[in-house]
């Protein structure tokens, strides 16, 4: 199964407090943070609500 790499390349301040609570759903914390997850419906989900504050990556 595939697996997305996911990284935050800008800062939740002075956003809606959902997305940041999605930030930190994701596992990430500062700027430059990287988690890897599977790629399921759900972190597909969470990554559509701060497409603007990540990017990611698919990896194997």
């Amino acid at each position: 199964m595939a697996r997305l790499k996911i990284t935050q390349i800008k800062s939740g301040i002075g956003y809606k407090q959902n997305q940041r609570e999605t930030l930190r759903s994701l596992g990430l914390k500062r700027i430059n943070d990287v988690v890897v997850k599977e790629d399921r419906p759900e972190f597909r989900g969470m990554v559509a609500t701060v497409t603007h504050l990540v990017s990611v990556e698919e990896v194997e």
